[in-house]
């Protein structure tokens, strides 16, 4: 596998952790580069952990993962959407004001690591089959999410700021169709409609 093929790929992995990184950047208010250190590793080494894990269970276990992946991501990211939409309603209801109040708990921070990165362990799986040095492409994948994401950290404050009173409600939304797009991806269920 050669560089070019591994930038994009690390790329393409990246890419829902960058977005979640985005719209966590925009609800939490104060954010310290310290926390945004810690969101890009959070999704860094998930997503450089579960190449590796999906390469290790092979052939073996693909059918069953491939299975309900896109499930366990819909509903980890739909749940945490939800909240936070239910979030920025309790919040105007309480008391109309447009601080954001917004924290990220460790728990959260884990849950969507994990429900971002299942797609890499499939991918991981599909390296089981092919001539790979598989530490070499984790890595590359853990250094480019972290760089993304800290971009997209940084990226969502600037933009919250623009639209704090509507950020959480945005960052919900957000979630919600990434959830929605991962399981599309993995079923064409919308383009069933189509």
């Amino acid at each position: 596998m050669d560089l070019v093929v591994v930038l994009l790929t690390g790329l393409a992995l990246s890419m829902d952790a960058f977005t979640v990184s985005v719209s966590k950047g925009m609800t939490i208010k104060n954010l310290k580069p310290s926390l945004g250190i810690k969101i890009a590793l959070s999704f860094g080494i998930f997503q450089g952990v579960m190449p590796y894990i999906g390469w290790l269970l092979g052939v073996s276990f693909e059918k069953y993962i491939v299975a309900f992946d896109h499930w366990i991501a819909l509903i980890l990211l739909s749940y945490l959407g939800f909240n936070m939409i239910k979030g920025f309603f309790e919040k105007d209801e309480d008391d109309n004001s447009s601080n954001n109040n917004f924290t990220l708990t460790n728990k959260e921070l884990l849950v969507l690591s994990i429900a971002t990165s299942i797609d890499a362990l499939a991918v991981g799986i599909s390296f089981a089959f092919t001539d790979v040095n598989i530490y070499y492409i984790c890595l590359s994948i853990t250094i480019i999410t972290f760089i993304m994401c800290l971009i997209g950290v940084f990226l969502g404050k600037k933009i919250g700021d623009v639209f704090s009173s509507y950020a959480e409600l945005l960052g919900g939304i957000i979630l919600i169709l990434i959830g929605l797009n991962i399981f599309n991806e993995h079923t064409g269920f919308i383009s069933n409609f189509f």
